[in-house]
């Protein structure tokens, strides 16, 4: 578990929490202690730029990359005259470098094992296993069912015995 994921679990500490958060502040993610976090959450890049509005709710085995915002597409209305409710990521979503994912009224919730593009500008909910990208974002197509299902290592690669065979391959093949 890297460092700033490490940190975003103990934000909610009673007794560090205030620590923690000034912790990812220099990281420049913010993850209020509101949001619910599912375990298994992957942050690459040390999730420089990432932020999450309190109303969050993510899965189990998300990921994240540098540069996510997650949050309401109404920021000039007061939070309590606001018309969204909450976005939920579900298991397995994949959220790519400086996506933005903004809900502008009720529940957003992108499908379990969804991959949202880099830069990509969502404003619906997904169905599961679907790539969105562009800004507004689209549905590009569909991953397998069980693509993305968590068989990766420590940091998030493919176990070595994968690459093994992957490379004992490509040798027998020349």
């Amino acid at each position: 578990m890297s460092l700033v994921t490490s940190l975003i679990y103990r934000r909610r500490s009673r007794l560090f929490g205030r620590l923690v958060q000034e912790a990812l502040a220099l990281y420049g993610v913010e993850v209020p202690a509101a949001a619910e976090i599912g375990p298994g959450l992957l942050v690459y890049h040390r999730g420089f730029g990432t932020v999450l509005h309190p109303f969050t709710t993510l899965g189990a085995n998300v990921t994240l990359y540098n540069g996510v915002t997650i949050g309401r597409a109404d920021p000039w209305v007061p939070q309590e005259e606001s018309a969204m409710r909450r976005v939920v990521l579900e298991d397995g979503v994949v959220v790519c470098a400086g996506a933005k994912i903004v809900c502008k009224s009720g529940v957003l919730t992108v499908g379990a094992g969804t991959v949202i593009g880099a830069n990509a500008v969502l404003t619906r909910s997904t169905g599961p296993n679907e790539i969105w990208a562009g800004a507004p974002a689209r549905r590009l197509g569909m991953r397998a069912p069980n693509q993305g299902e968590h068989n990766r290592g420590r940091w998030g690669s493919p176990r070595r015995s994968e690459g093994a065979e992957l490379r004992g391959q490509g040798a027998h093949a020349s």
